[in-house]
């Protein structure tokens, strides 16, 4: 393929992405294949001769669409918020087209020094401690996670990643008091921590890592309680175990709770155990001043990410995360040989000691695209509308007595039909069987819940009518046929 066929195929695959998001509104959400079908649809074997461009965009629509659950539709309020915006594909798309490998600043100058200043951008638009900056005096900074084929380049690879430091900084501290003590007596007396309600990726990191994770069962409200956290270090103290590493989350995967970070830190900086804080999706909504006490007590924490490619309009994949000190990523991580080392750095990080992967993308081109062309101000109006958008949903629940709502925070709801959980259990089937919606469910203080999310960039007040008409058309019907369960 040449340029000018290249022109031609580029030009029409964007037109293609650009009527795909003015129709989604009108496409099935869901989905309508059944496992194995694209085998059916493309040949064994792959072409002998290569095919036209125009064959092969056809075939999008034959083979791909078909298979495709349809993540930025307005009708769609599962899992959570999947960003994506036009500057960020555009940022991807000559991110791509550069294909410069970042494994050091030599490599490509521009992919590790505008990670740095996007870093500090993003740092400063969260309101996040100082020492957290590339930009401030000390030790500490931020680093885009890269793409690993088990973690995506997410949240996910940062707590492992976070894990591992932790590990290696608590053998360092311990044989500095002790040098007899050996690595290996040290890491299998190893313990971590998280509450039942993080993503399951903690749990997770805790096997990848070969540290046992205790996930100790959250309070009423969904969030870690401190003083269980203390009762199970000591414990684990008095039985030879050393707590090495906690995991809090502001904003829960099944609630979007937020654990309290002005209790959780000054335990975790007294027992000298490294604190991470997951805030991968409700991060983004410290970009807005009226949110960010909800982070209070950032200050005690060593280590901070959250995810744009959540709730900040950056495509999947780029996840942002923030170190009190650096060095204890490079001392876990650093392995040089001639061919990585530079003479001319001095103040400018080689990421390649900062995270799993040897290489990196240019995903600071994408965030910047994003920052630049949005500015604060559209950060901020596109999360207040989402939340605007949640808590109207939320009213509707409230306003209706069939329902019962659960908990609701930033742009998620989770609600039941009032009674028995086996109702709520219809309630869900018949919405998913009917495939107008799509929604998830869960459990929240032993009720089954229905847990609605605001995800699409797209959505307006008239879908979030539309859903509540779906499920109350659904409740009528539950209602009738299975009210009288006991």
């Amino acid at each position: 393929m040449n340029t000018d066929q290249f022109r031609q195929f580029g030009k029409a695959a964007v037109d293609y992405i650009a009527d795909y998001f003015d129709s989604i509104k009108n496409r099935p959400v869901f989905h309508s294949v059944h496992p194995g079908y694209l085998q059916e649809l493309i040949p064994a074997e792959p072409p002998r001769r290569g095919d036209l461009w125009k064959d092969v965009l056809q075939d999008v629509d034959r083979v791909i669409m078909p298979g495709i659950t349809h993540w930025h539709s307005p009708n769609f309020h599962a899992y959570f918020s999947a960003a994506n915006s036009f500057p960020a594909i555009v940022g991807e798309m000559m991110g791509a087209g550069f294909t410069s490998i970042g494994i050091n600043w030599m490599a490509s100058p521009a992919y590790t020094e505008l990670e740095v200043a996007m870093m500090n951008w993003l740092g400063k638009l969260l309101h996040l401690p100082e020492h957290f900056l590339n930009c401030s005096d000390g030790p500490g900074g931020g680093v885009i996670q890269a793409y690993k084929t088990y973690f995506q380049g997410s949240a996910s690879e940062t707590t492992l990643l976070c894990l591992l430091a932790a590990k290696e900084k608590k053998v360092r501290d311990l044989k500095a008091l002790n040098p007899d003590l050996n690595d290996t007596e040290i890491k299998t007396k190893l313990v971590a921590y998280s509450s039942d309600q993080s993503n399951s990726s903690v749990e997770r990191a805790g096997l990848l890592g070969s540290v046992p994770m205790r996930l100790i069962p959250a309070d009423e409200d969904g969030k870690f309680p401190a003083n269980k956290l203390l009762e199970a270090m000591r414990k684990d103290r008095a039985q030879g175990l050393i707590p090495c590493y906690v995991v809090a989350c502001l904003g829960t995967t099944p609630t979007c709770a937020f654990d309290d970070l002005t209790e959780l830190g000054p335990i975790c900086n007294q027992e000298n155990v490294w604190l991470h804080v997951d805030a991968a999706y409700a991060g983004a909504a410290f970009s807005c001043p009226e949110y960010r006490y909800l982070m209070e007590g950032v200050e005690y924490a060593d280590s901070f990410n959250f995810s744009p490619h959540k709730w900040m309009l950056v495509n999947f994949d780029c996840s942002a995360m923030w170190v009190r000190n650096a060095r204890f990523l490079t001392d876990a991580f650093q392995v040089d040989r001639i061919y990585l080392k530079s003479k001319q750095l001095t103040s400018i990080p080689e990421y390649r000691h900062w995270r799993i992967p040897l290489g990196g993308k240019f995903r600071a081109l994408k965030l910047w695209f994003v920052l630049r062309i949005y500015g604060v101000e559209g950060i901020q109006n596109y999360i207040r509308h989402q939340v605007a958008l949640a808590k109207y949903f939320e009213q509707l629940v409230v306003d209706d007595s069939r329902f019962e709502l659960c908990c609701s925070n930033m742009g998620l709801v989770c609600f039941q039909l009032r009674g028995d959980n086996e109702l709520t259990e219809i309630l869900f089937e018949k919405i998913i069987e009917n495939r107008n919606i799509f929604v998830l469910s869960g459990y929240f203080n032993g009720k089954y819940v229905i847990r609605f999310s605001i995800c699409s960039q797209l959505t307006e007040r008239c879908d979030i009518d539309n859903a509540w008409q779906e499920i109350v058309s659904q409740a009528k019907f539950v209602l009738r046929h299975h009210g009288g369960l006991r």
